[in-house]
């Protein structure tokens, strides 16, 4: 840092703030002292540096899929946070099994990483105990609570009234569901949310319209196909996510059943291609980048100091397309 500060024209301490980002600098401070590093040929070595200080700059982030646009988003999004700051994120996808979830959470305690952002699916509620008491930071991004963890969680009682008030706007009142496993942790508060707003807005939900898988688009394309061959098939079909949706029309091209003549389709998170599909889909948005901001913000308030449990809620919202 010396010869660095040197060539720079700086001090020491300035060359330490550019390179940790502890403290803001003007930008022609920090061209000049990147400009000096690139020119006298060094790069930080990150071990070298976690051994020094005791900290470590990785941070993971774990997500049941990350084949699903919105966990992209997601993890796009944090990263954009945190690379300010000096943090790198590792990426990983447990397939929503439960032995994966618990076997990442370990070796990040193993590799004793920075932090740790999840979407848990089937974790038990107390596994990160083990993460407390190893005195790393954790942030769940989930619909439900993991136990005393920061918590990052839709807002969407207000979005998914809206929805089924425009669903019954259009004359239909049956409804089915493409919910989620009957296993995951903490149930399923997305099917909970409909089920408790469906009567207000005059519509039914007959168990038989209420199919649980995982949320794939083989699974919302099997479920889809389920409820249409119902004794009594519902009129408009609500999906745990936006991927299910896509499933759900592709089996509803192969039975020859128009979207949404025949029945009303509705998505949820809207990714991208929500609205690149034909029909353009209807769903309720859940902003992954804002997920992602508020993610990462919790995380660094932890990294910080902050020991106080704190939950973030994001707003969803409905979005009107041509699948109602």
């Amino acid at each position: 840092m010396s010869d660095v500060a040197r060539v720079a024209g700086v001090s020491s301490a300035t060359v330490s703030y550019v390179l940790s980002g502890k403290r803001p600098v003007t930008e022609e401070t920090r061209r000049s002292v990147e400009s000096a590093i690139e020119q006298l040929g060094f790069s930080l070595n990150p071990v070298a540096r976690s051994l020094r200080t005791g900290k470590s700059t990785m941070v993971a982030l774990v997500v049941p899929d990350i084949a699903n646009p919105f966990y992209a988003l997601l993890a796009r999004s944090i990263q954009d946070e945190l690379r300010g700051r000096g943090y790198h994120v590792l990426v990983s996808s447990t397939g929503a099994r439960r032995d994966e979830e618990e076997a990442l959470l370990h070796e990040v305690v193993h590799q004793r990483f920075a932090g740790v952002v999840m979407t848990p699916f089937r974790l038990a509620t107390d596994a990160f105990d083990v993460l407390r008491s190893a005195g790393i930071p954790a942030v769940v991004s989930a619909d439900v609570s993991f136990g005393d963890v920061d918590l990052v969680t839709p807002d969407a009682d207000g979005a998914v009234r809206e929805t089924l008030a425009h669903v019954a706007a259009t004359g239909r009142r049956r409804i089915g569901v493409l919910a989620g496993p009957l296993d995951a942790t903490g149930g399923d508060p997305r099917l909970e949310r409909i089920r408790e707003h469906a009567a207000g807005a005059g519509l039914r939900i007959d168990r038989e319209h209420v199919v649980h898988g995982e949320h794939t688009r083989e699974a919302g394309a099997e479920g889809f196909e389920r409820l249409m061959r119902a004794r009594t098939r519902p009129e408009a079909v609500l999906c745990g996510n936006d991927i299910t949706a896509v499933g759900a029309m592709d089996t509803a091209e192969r039975l020859g059943l128009d979207i949404p003549g025949d029945v009303s389709l509705v998505g949820h998170d809207d990714i991208e291609f929500a609205s690149l599909v034909r029909p353009r889909l209807t769903t309720i948005r859940y902003p992954a980048r804002e997920v992602g901001r508020a993610a990462a913000g919790l995380l660094l308030e932890q990294i910080d100091g902050r020991t106080r449990r704190r939950t973030v809620r994001v707003a969803a919202a409905f979005v009107a397309r041509a699948s109602v």
